[in-house]
């Protein structure tokens, strides 16, 4: 939760050097994101932030990082992955100007640009790498980059990275780093794929939400239902039917509940395809299409099928399962009440569901109703 007491740079125990260099730049009040995650950063504890570009992340993951260096030591010690080129300019930059007034050395890593000067700089001493995946494997595999001594690990905009594939180079390169190291992760959406990665690297990370799914809020109408995980099916169609739902996207968990409960509701008469990452890119492409244009009523997913789906008109959104994670539900309804239209989304937690729903409870300041 926010630290009420800290609302500007000045109140954060930072160095002297740092401090300068913040000043230099205008900063003087946090955003909601640097609030939130600076602290907890400097401690040592591990941060996942949901956070769009434009939020301050840069900051609030760039400033705790020059803070817990050895700055007198010339190896890598801090590692930001980011997707693109561009964004590894940017993010080197901004660490650099935080720094300024202290012995920072930043390095960008990135394709398309000759290995050499990125080599003869690694050589000078270099205390943050700042590198999309495919160059950082490769100077690892030439043996020019060692990451042996990094205590700080960032993985910024993590959908981006895992949408473009690269989650088999993250793990390399994960594998490469010490097992102690601090880890923190921003991306503006979280879905079950960006929390695997979380559950494999990360130690009992503190949780942030920063985003335009929060804005969003403000215009979703949200209710849940307790129910009897037996009659989930039953209260799922009086739901349809009562609300003459046109357009609506049912979540579940797995892939073969998303199939078993399309299947169900096909049988029962209702207009219901499942979508989940199981479907080859043609079959979601025809799926997603159907929903879009209006022929297909509901669509059954799951959270990783729902990626990078923004399809105007939907009114409803069903969690058929409460989600493991509580930043999921988040994502999840965030795919509704688009463009400053109202939506509304409705969770039915089983029993054995209680726990992640109000872990989702704890997470959101809008109101989830209770229906009867």
């Amino acid at each position: 939760m926010i630290n009420i007491e800290i609302q500007s740079f000045r109140d954060l125990p930072l160095s002297v050097e740092v401090m300068k260099g913040i000043e230099e730049l205008g900063f003087s009040n946090l955003f909601p994101i640097q609030a939130q995650a600076i602290t907890p950063l400097l401690e040592g504890k591990d941060v996942i932030g949901q956070a769009q570009t434009g939020t301050g992340k840069t900051a609030a993951f760039g400033i705790p990082m020059i803070e817990r260096l050895n700055l007198e030591v010339k190896n890598v010690q801090g590692l930001v992955l980011v997707p693109t080129r561009e964004l590894a300019i940017q993010v080197a930059d901004h660490i650099w100007r935080f720094g300024k007034y202290t012995k920072l050395k930043v390095l960008p890593i990135y394709g398309g640009e000759p290995l050499e000067r990125q080599i003869h700089a690694l050589r000078e001493g270099v205390h943050i790498v700042v590198g999309t995946p495919g160059r950082i494997i490769d100077l690892l595999e030439r043996r020019i980059l060692n990451l042996a001594s990094v205590r700080v690990v960032v993985l910024d905009e993590a959908d981006r990275m895992l949408d473009m594939g690269f989650i088999d180079d993250i793990e390399y390169i994960l594998s490469r780093v010490p097992p102690n190291r601090q880890t923190s992760l921003f991306s503006a959406t979280i879905d079950q794929s960006v929390m695997k990665i979380c559950g494999r690297y990360m130690h009992n990370p503190e949780k942030i939400l920063v985003s335009k799914d929060e804005i969003a809020l403000t215009q979703m109408n949200q209710y849940y239902m307790v129910v009897n995980p037996c009659s989930k099916f039953d209260i799922l169609c009086n739901i349809l039917d009562e609300n003459h739902i046109d357009r609506a996207i049912v979540f579940c968990r797995t892939r073969t509940g998303a199939s078993i409960l399309a299947d169900k509701l096909r049988k029962s008469g209702y207009d219901a395809r499942p979508l989940h990452a199981g479907f080859t890119q043609a079959q979601r492409d025809f799926v997603v299409n159907s929903f879009r244009k209006g022929k297909l009523k509901l669509l059954v997913a799951t959270d990783v099928a729902a990626r990078g789906l923004d399809i105007q008109g939907i009114s409803h959104i069903i969690n058929y399962d409460v989600p493991m994670d509580s930043l999921v539900y988040f994502h999840r309804i965030g795919r509704t009440a688009r463009m400053g239209q109202e939506g509304t989304a409705i969770t039915l937690v089983g029993y054995g569901e209680l726990t992640e729903f109000n872990n989702i409870k704890a997470l959101t300041k809008t109101a989830i109703e209770e229906m009867t």
